[in-house]
């Protein structure tokens, strides 16, 4: 047992005893990590907001036997941007709520660290419509669960791919849909997805919000629940605020 330090993203926080809290986050070096934080709900802690979801924080730990100890914090981005509106508020608690579910504890993830910060700063910058899904599209990608996309994945066809299928991990052309519980997808969506996971990233956050945006939104969101096997509590509330 010793110190170590390290930089995370406050995924979730909970109550320990009448002054303690612990924080549940994901590091660049040691994946996710659950810790205690002495004294934080006093008036006069040290720690103040620097360990809220959401925060970049730089952090000094203590190993501990079950739990660690935060000793030192210092906030690196409190992503202000995101915590005044409430429609990007609660898209980040879904990008939240998604990579604590996949992540794993002690053990080290950096490109999904990355992935979440960069997720995070996006959506600082531009309220982006397609930047939830993507963000799900990319974490399943990174978690080694990449669609097929370019033939049917039941019968190998390149043309009439207007489906996909969950459990085939993959689209499915028109004949195969039919024999099937495939989700109908536009060929718009499937280019837009296609985009997102070909390395056009960037384009795919560029289109505006409509039909084609909110196909691919759907689909995400069932295949993200598919794979974590429950349901995502942070989407209907980010769902509501984007319909006000």
């Amino acid at each position: 047992m010793g110190l170590y330090r390290d930089q995370g993203i406050v995924l979730r926080t909970w109550r320990l005893g009448e002054s303690d809290r612990i924080v549940n986050l994901l590091t660049e070096r040691h994946g996710k990590v659950r810790a205690v934080v002495k004294g934080v709900r006093k008036t006069k802690s040290r720690f103040g907001a620097r360990l809220e979801p959401l925060v970049h924080v730089s952090l000094l730990f203590y190993e501990g036997r079950e739990l660690d100890i935060v000793t030192q914090a210092e906030a690196i981005d409190h992503f202000r941007p995101v915590r005044e509106d409430l429609g990007r508020l609660a898209k980040a608690s879904s990008l939240l709520e998604a990579t604590d579910q996949l992540a794993q504890e002690r053990h080290a993830n950096p490109r999904l660290f990355f992935m979440l910060l960069g997720g995070l700063r996006a959506l600082a910058a531009h309220d982006a419509p397609m930047l939830v899904p993507a963000f799900f599209l990319k974490l399943l990608s990174n978690e080694g669960f990449h669609p097929l996309l370019d033939e049917c994945a039941s019968c190998g066809a390149l043309y009439g791919l207007e489906a996909f299928d969950l459990g085939q991990g993959g689209v499915l052309c028109v004949p195969c849909a039919g024999r099937s519980d495939a989700v109908a997808l536009s060929p718009a969506a499937l280019d837009l997805i296609r985009r997102v996971l070909g390395g056009d990233l960037a384009g795919a956050l560029g289109v505006p919000a409509g039909p084609c945006v909110l196909e691919v939104e759907r689909l995400a969101t069932r295949a993200m629940e598919h794979h974590l096997e429950r349901r995502l509590r942070s989407l209907p509330v980010a769902g509501a605020l984007a319909t006000e």
